[in-house]
């Protein structure tokens, strides 16, 4: 069924009953951290995927198994609990939210396997989410839209993985598009493809290899500062509900520039204005004025939201002044993982070559590199 294989890693745990789903990782081209404030971001699904083989089971036995962690796990539709910090409670947070829904979920067997990379930012936990929720509700004919399944997916995040996120990473996962990015209003789930022509050029990230442990604790802090924001602009402008509601003037109004929740507001009040921009500049065809607006947002990023890390800008700067690189930035939650970069085909190898070089010298870390291309949302591929 359709364009995509089953990977040979996880072939033989498939047989006459076994249903095969594939979900992508995804890359976010601009808009970052403004989907938790009820604003735009600019997300694509990508050629790396989690792959789930499920079947159903006697019973209410549940078996999982993860081909890249070699490990199972047995429990019961009964037993379902969070698992923290290990692969099985996404699987299992995703049947947790269709009981919740007072669905009877019946004993199942899942093989995961993926191609996503690890702590990235290329977000494999969402793919693993979206796909586990697209293969229950195709297995046991549960009738959900991919709207629905979206924020399922986002429910097992919240409340079995313990990250606050926004709806972002799975609904890029479920409505990605060859060759497209989705202009997601995260505040009516409204959305809009536009077509992403590169022509010369291609998208290539640049892996950190590094996440430092501020990530998790730190997004859930980044999430209480902008609230915060806008409880102090709600005093006056009882309308704002989010920072999206919110203007540069409403800040510089109600919040003193002393005030730590200042750079934070301006930060996601200027991405979202910069987002709607750079589509502007997509429907015009002119990536080069795409590129720069990421500049932008890494700037924004570094100083004013705080969440990027020494290994991040490096990768930036290095990048920053050559003309064979429209734009760059850090891409996903921060310290640590990808720079998403818009780079001359002609120049990936020597960027590589010498970037790599460097990074090994000044930061003492291998740097890892990924070329990716946008493709299709998950899908059932038998």
């Amino acid at each position: 069924m359709g364009q995509y294989k089953i990977p040979a890693q996880i072939e033989k745990y498939v047989n006459a009953e076994t249903t095969v789903v594939r979900s992508p990782g995804r890359i976010n081209l601009i808009g970052e951290h403004t989907d938790y404030n009820n604003g735009f971001v600019l997300p694509a699904a990508i050629d790396k995927a989690v792959y789930v083989a499920i079947e159903k089971n006697t019973g209410e036995s549940i078996f999982l198994h993860s081909i890249d962690f070699n490990e199972s796990v047995e429990t019961t539709v009964a037993d379902i609990k969070p698992a923290f910090g290990h692969w099985s409670t996404y699987i299992l947070g995703v049947a947790a939210q269709f009981i919740k829904k007072g669905l009877t979920v019946p004993g199942f067997k899942l093989t995961v396997y993926g191609d996503v990379p690890l702590g990235a930012g290329l977000s494999s936990s969402a793919a693993i989410e979206c796909a586990v929720a697209f293969a229950l509700n195709e297995l046991f004919g549960f009738g959900f839209e991919r709207r629905q399944l979206s924020l399922i997916a986002q429910q097992a995040e919240h409340e079995y993985a313990g990250v606050k996120c926004g709806i972002m990473d799975q609904f890029a996962s479920l409505f990605g598009k060859k060759n497209n990015v989705i202009r997601l209003d995260c505040r009516s789930l409204e959305y809009e493809y536009f077509p992403l022509e590169l022509n010369d050029y291609t998208v290539v990230l640049f892996d950190t290899q590094v996440k430092h442990s501020l990530a998790s604790s730190e997004y859930n802090v980044r999430r209480s500062q902008c609230e915060a924001g806008v409880a102090i602009i709600q005093q006056k402008y009882p309308a704002v509900k989010s920072l999206r509601d919110a203007t540069m003037q409403m800040i510089n109004e109600c919040i003193s520039k002393d005030d730590l929740s200042y750079n934070r507001c301006k930060y996601v009040v200027e991405e979202i204005t910069r987002l709607q921009t750079a589509c502007e500049d997509l429907v015009k065809g002119d990536v080069k004025a795409f590129g720069k607006e990421m500049f932008a947002t890494h700037d924004g990023l570094s100083r004013e939201y705080e969440v990027s890390c020494k290994e991040l800008d490096y990768l930036v700067d290095y990048v920053r002044d050559n003309p064979a690189v429209i734009g760059a930035r850090m891409m996903g939650g921060g310290f640590g993982g990808c720079t998403i970069n818009i780079i001359h085909k002609e120049a990936v190898n020597e960027i590589v070559t010498s970037l790599s070089a460097a990074y090994l010298k000044d930061m003492g870390k291998e740097l890892k590199h990924y070329l990716v291309n946008i493709e299709d949302g998950t899908s059932v591929i038998k």
